[in-house]
């Protein structure tokens, strides 16, 4: 069966836009009435390709610009050992997988005290209604947004202590140490990963298109004592330029 059309011109744009091709970052397409031109189609045709493209994030309309092609945004590492603590360094494993300093890096902010449902009484293995302390963060680098999550905490073990007062975000050491200044000595942590296409949220919030994969992940502190202290679910990163990377050490 024949591809549509404006699958075949999205096709043709895509490549003509990819990196060392006609258009670079920042440059106008032709107008509308020249693709139609161009391809022999409809203007509804050019339409839907378009829209297609930014989707995918890879265009996007201006006034009196017209199409203009989008910075391709860099790729990011997130190693395995992200999340050993450098000691008296002012940085957390965010800052380090985004390879940015302190000043480079914004976080907004909003705590609420929360019941756990089921969903997370089973992944802080507690009783469901635990009362938690939930922290919504939105993560920048350089004023745009890169990665956002919900992290929860035990109540019991912040109440009335500077962990749950949001004034001290962000906290240097991340949530290792955070909850090291309360005698919690976390010794492991789990993630678990999936990747979707985002929500509105998602995509809202990350100033992405709604055709950019995302990677949503699980996180979990877990203490000297086997207790899961802190669960981050989800955190979420846009799929199409975050590689994760893992070293796994052989015994033979």
């Amino acid at each position: 069966m024949a591809q549509p059309e404006y699958l075949r011109i999205a096709a043709d744009l895509r490549r003509r836009i990819a990196p060392g091709g006609e258009y670079g970052p920042g440059d106008r397409i032709p107008t509308l009435p020249e693709l139609c031109e161009h391809y022999g189609v409809s203007e509804i045709t050019v339409r839907n390709a378009l829209r297609l493209l930014a989707n995918e994030g890879l265009v996007e309309s201006r006034a009196r610009a017209g199409t203009i092609v989008r910075a391709r945004p860099a790729i990011h590492r997130m190693p395995a050992d992200r999340y050993r603590s450098t000691p008296g360094a002012k940085s957390t494993p965010y800052t380090r997988d985004q390879g940015i300093g302190w000043t480079e890096y914004r976080l907004d902010k909003r705590f609420e005290r929360v019941q756990a449902d089921a969903e997370l009484a089973a992944l802080f293995e507690c009783e469901v209604s635990e009362r938690l302390l939930a922290r919504h963060f939105v993560f920048y680098d350089n004023d745009q947004p890169t990665q956002m999550s919900v992290s929860y905490l035990r109540w019991s073990d912040v109440q009335g202590t500077p962990v749950a007062d949001p004034i001290n975000e962000p906290w240097p050491g991340g949530t290792k140490a955070q909850l090291a200044t309360l005698g919690i000595r976390v010794t492991a942590i789990t993630e678990s990963f999936t990747a979707a296409m985002p929500i509105e949220l998602e995509a809202e919030t990350l100033r992405i298109g709604a055709g950019v994969p995302v990677l949503r992940y699980t996180r979990k502190h877990i203490a000297d004592t086997g207790r899961v202290v802190e669960v981050a679910h989800p955190i979420v990163r846009r799929g199409d330029t975050t590689i994760v990377d893992f070293r796994i050490e052989l015994d033979d």
